[in-house]
């Protein structure tokens, strides 16, 4: 994730905010994300794969993974959650694997994270086989370009100006007691379907998920989708 150990100082943080069930929103979205994977072939990659638990679930499911962070902290820690695994360190538009070496690439909330958006869209398709898929969830861009505010008693969705700008975002989030320090930058729909089409990859399923589950803290991304969901092919 991010640029070379840029997410390391941050790196117990997130193993504590990812690794706490039912404290962020991965554990409400990520049954839905799963239902979207094709059936496990021969080998996975996951790209930003942080401390691991995207990685371990994809096994868990029967998927053969290589989870890829730039991040080393988080790659320890992945490794030591899940030592019979397989995670390397490196770029995610420098993975060192041969092309045509996984039949599925995931990048779960980790292409708005990289240092270069359209370099890992093309490495993925690189990395892939013929036929293989590109599955992602990204922040949804609308989302990400806006924030809750109150009015009238009840919290309103606010887009700020301009869309098409991208920026970069480096924000301190705190919730139930843990603390996160978030960065990436915003992209717009345009991009990420330029990266895909720049890098040869087919779109098969386009998906605005709604949370799982009935807590209230959730209750507003019911109106408002937090993420999108995205399964591309390698013709």
């Amino acid at each position: 994730m991010g640029g070379t150990g840029e997410w390391d100082p941050d790196a117990e943080d997130w193993v504590r905010w990812a690794r706490t069930p039912g404290h962020d929103h991965y554990w409400s979205y990520r049954d839905a994300f799963f239902e979207l994977l094709p059936p496990p072939g021969s080998r996975a990659v996951e790209l930003g794969c942080g401390e691991g638990r995207v990685s371990r679930d994809l096994s868990a499911r029967g998927h053969r993974v290589v989870g890829v962070d730039s991040s080393s902290a988080l790659v320890r820690y992945a490794r030591e959650a899940d030592p019979a695994g397989s995670y390397v360190v490196a770029d995610g538009a420098a993975v060192p694997c041969a092309g045509g070496s996984f039949d599925l690439a995931v990048a779960y909330n980790s292409l708005q994270v990289v240092s270069d958006m359209p370099g890992t869209v093309h490495e993925a398709a690189r990395l892939l086989r013929r036929g293989g898929r590109l599955c992602a969830c990204i922040s949804h861009p609308v989302t990400d370009i806006g924030r809750f505010v109150e009015a009238g008693g009840r919290q309103v969705f606010v887009l700020r100006q301009p869309y098409f700008e991208s920026r970069r975002v480096d924000d301190l989030v705190e919730m139930d007691g843990l603390s996160m320090r978030f960065r990436g930058w915003t992209y717009t729909l345009e991009d990420y379907f330029a990266a895909l089409e720049s890098a040869g990859l087919v779109v098969e399923v386009v998906r605005e998920p709604r949370p799982g589950g009935a807590s209230e803290r959730l209750e507003k991304w019911r109106r408002v989708p937090l993420f999108l969901f995205l399964r591309t092919r390698k013709p």
